[in-house]
């Protein structure tokens, strides 16, 4: 048996929550009923209806005021209001809606209008609650199982959310990223989900990736930190954008590209920095060598992968690591 929508009404006039009162009961509604503002604040936060219905004029703190309140708490932001108002200027209306209400209702009411205006908005506010909770629900997962994610908003690179694994490897790999604690995270990732954004929100086969190395690596350590950009976990939040990051270590994935295919261990290490999208002269920089040499290793790597270009054998490369050991 599914339970009753639980409507507060507020307003001054013990005729209109007369009238109100008895059409809501009759259509099946459980009803409460407030008088002035600050009865409809503490009822609201007390009982949570799934909808308000609000007289915009009241003595003392009016409907603007109660609805600007319901909306700066967030017990009762997400509560949709609609406005009972005999008001009819442009003005008036713009107000309510700009104080947080939905819609709004012209006195002398009509319950039936009253009654389809609300469940429209109730049908609103019960999918929203339902895509809330799947989001929950899966943010939850990813924590319990010790997925490294954030949400982050693309218009300013806002961290929204983010497992305790994430916030961790955040503050380890220092100001790359961005700081954990921060309002944002580091411009650099911003520049790189704006670059990927259009391909990532057209559905491509495999994740964009950056790779991340500590700014202060532990001495012998050669951990990196490697972030994937998915598209949004919810339907509808394309301004949104899930990042998954894994840490790893680039010896132990070097490894593994030498056994797979039969390399030495400066090519294994030159085919793992050519995977991560380096370019010679930034491998040469990393492995102690120079840009000629790297061109040599690359050609012996290209003849035993049976490749042809850089491109072919980073794509060898990265999906013997996604494959693992």
């Amino acid at each position: 048996m599914n339970t009753p929508d639980v409507v507060l009404i507020v307003d001054d006039v013990p005729d209109n929550l007369s009238v109100l009162h008895d059409a809501l009961d009759e259509a099946g509604y459980t009803v409460l009923v407030a008088t002035h503002g600050e009865q409809a604040l503490q009822r609201a936060a007390q009982a949570q209806p799934d909808i308000i219905l609000l007289d915009a004029l009241m003595p003392g703190m009016d409907g603007f005021e109660v609805a600007r309140r319901l909306k700066a708490d967030a017990q009762t932001a997400a509560i949709p209001v609609v406005f009972m108002t005999g008001l009819t200027e442009t003005e008036h209306l713009v107000a309510a809606l700009a104080a947080g209400g939905v819609d709004y209702v012209t006195k002398p009411l009509k319950p039936a209008e009253v009654l389809a205006r609300m469940q429209v908005h109730l049908g609103t506010a019960r999918r929203a609650r339902s895509q809330a909770q799947q989001a929950l629900q899966a943010r939850s997962a990813l924590d319990a199982f010790g997925y490294a994610s954030m949400t982050v908003r693309v218009a300013d690179g806002r961290i929204l959310w983010q497992t305790a694994l994430a916030r961790r490897l955040l503050l380890a790999y220092g100001d790359s990223p961005g700081d954990a604690g921060s309002a944002a995270v580091g411009e650099a990732l911003r520049h790189w989900m704006a670059r990927q954004l259009d391909g990532v929100l057209q559905g491509l086969a495999e994740p964009p990736r950056w790779v991340l190395v500590a700014p202060q690596p532990v001495a012998g350590s050669d951990r990196r930190l490697v972030l994937h950009l998915h598209p949004p976990m919810e339907e509808g939040q394309g301004g949104e954008l899930l990042v998954v990051m894994r840490e790893e270590s680039g010896s132990a994935a070097a490894q593994l590209l030498r056994e797979a295919f039969a390399l030495t261990a400066k090519e294994a290490e030159v085919l793992f920095w050519v995977a991560q999208g380096k370019i010679n002269r930034d491998i040469a920089d990393i492995v102690g060598s120079s840009p000629a040499t790297v061109k040599k290793h690359l050609e012996r790597i290209h003849a035993k992968l049976g490749v042809e270009t850089r491109t072919a054998a980073a794509a060898l490369a990265l999906g013997r690591l996604r494959q693992g050991g």
